[in-house]
């Protein structure tokens, strides 16, 4: 008769501690489908950040404000000579 209630009361423990296990797996799942959420926003709002950059930065749209405030922009410092390669022989003066 000991035998059987040892037996009972540790498959009583085993029970409650597999079923604490799965609480907290669950609750783990739901933390982690909360943080991908969360990252998928922040990553949806930074991709429409980039979209907004490179429209406001477009050469275009650039060349257009300078026009429309009539602003005349120099370089500062002259643009830099084209870089040889050593294929390009129409730039190289030692090619034959």
């Amino acid at each position: 008769m000991l035998k059987l209630l040892i037996c009972l009361v540790s498959a009583l423990f085993i029970s409650v501690a597999l079923l604490q296990l799965r609480q907290q797996r669950l609750e783990l799942n739901y933390q982690a489908n909360r943080l991908h959420n969360q990252i998928e926003e922040h990553q949806a709002k930074l991709w429409d950040q980039q979209l907004q950059i490179a429209v406001y930065t477009a050469p275009n749209a650039i060349s257009r404000t300078v026009g429309q405030q009539k602003l005349d922009m120099v370089p500062q410092s002259p643009m830099p000579a084209r870089k040889q390669n050593w294929i390009d022989v129409k730039n190289d003066p030692d090619a034959e």
